[in-house]
């Protein structure tokens, strides 16, 4: 059985994710069939509207190939390169789609789940979301586009998603902007029936089967985010919490002190650098030279041991901490690749 289902249903092309028993996490496969569907549905007039979802399972989709990206990042990083080549691509065919795309955030929407369902239109978020960015726990950092999306969150939210891996239910993602519409999961089926029928009622179909979501937690917590996270200094936002005192601030700093020094370095450049991206191709072409260098430095291949492989949550980063990392090591994984290596649309 395929790991992605593609298939037209009435008016809608549909890709469901199939990979239950890997919370759908991608592979390169994976995205190459969602690319070539997108691509054929492009021009084909008779499909008005593009639905994702996962199929079975507690999905949406946990994330991508993270064992496969360390091995390859131990060995040359040809491999984690290409994955991220087609990743990537997927992400900006998604973000440029002229046709209206539905991603259904219905459970587990982490890392390469964020990548995928951030650049459609609509996003629907459900009381079964958890979304995530936890990539600084292994080493990495929040690529798939999250240096666009997380730095135009509003405050300082995205950076304090970015650094410390913070999970959101389903009406905090509709609170911040990440989900346009909160619907319970119950009325999801009969929602996708009515969208592949009337896509041209599409937002009107997802307005009426909205519901008020709860209150969202995070909201508790912005005047404390936007202020103790306000540096683009890990060591100020460090410094910050500590002078702080208070049992929140002692809970995220706990949380800090476990992440790779450099990737929450990494992480916050990223991020300031997103903010003043003017193109989605920009902000991706950065990650990809990114991604290039970090998979194949020491903190990503032993973040994944650490956490996916022993599982023994003790990583031993190198740098061990924020003042070692120096701005001279950022800039070298930060540094453009040649021009015959960079990232390019699909197409280009």
């Amino acid at each position: 059985m395929s790991d992605v289902r593609t298939e037209v249903d009435g008016k809608a092309g549909r890709i469901r994710l199939n990979r239950p028993k890997a919370l759908h996490a991608l592979t390169r496969d994976m995205c190459q069939k969602m690319t070539d569907a997108l691509v054929a549905w492009r021009s084909d007039p008779t499909t008005q509207v593009i639905l994702i979802d996962h199929a079975e399972g507690r999905g949406f989709c946990a994330g991508g190939d993270i064992r496969m990206l360390a091995e390859s990042g131990a060995g040359n990083g040809s491999e984690a390169r290409a994955f991220f080549m087609v990743e990537y691509r997927l992400n900006h065919l998604l973000f440029s789609s002229v046709k209206p795309i539905v991603a259904f955030m219905d459970g587990i929407t982490m890392g390469g789940g964020v990548g995928i369902s951030q650049p459609c239109r609509y996003r629907v978020a459900t009381e079964n979301t958890r979304f995530a960015m936890p990539e600084t726990a292994i080493g990495l950092f929040p690529d798939v586009g999250g240096g666009w999306y997380l730095s135009r969150l509003p405050g300082r939210t995205g950076q304090f998603l970015a650094l410390t891996g913070a999970r959101l239910d389903g009406a905090e993602c509709q609170h911040l902007g990440l989900a346009t519409h909160y619907l319970p999961s119950a009325g999801l089926d009969e929602v996708k029936a009515r969208i592949a029928a009337e896509p041209e009622q599409l937002e009107p179909i997802l307005n009426e089967a909205s519901t008020p979501p709860p209150p969202a937690r995070i909201a508790e917590n912005r005047e404390r985010i936007d202020r103790l996270f306000a540096s683009d200094r890990l060591e100020d936002i460090i410094a910050a919490l500590e002078h702080d005192g208070s049992d929140w601030a002692k809970a995220e700093l706990v949380t800090l002190r476990c992440k790779s020094p450099q990737a929450c370095k990494v992480s916050l450049r990223l991020l300031s650098d997103g903010a003043r991206m003017a193109d989605f191709a920009d902000e991706m072409r950065q990650e990809y030279s990114v991604a290039s260098h970090v998979v194949q430095r020491h903190d990503f291949v032993e973040g994944v041991r650490s956490v996916l492989i022993d599982k023994d949550a003790t990583p031993r980063w190198e740098p061990a901490t924020p003042g070692a990392v120096t701005d001279h090591m950022i800039d070298i994984i930060f540094a453009p690749l040649p021009d015959e290596q960079q990232w390019t649309p699909l197409g280009v």
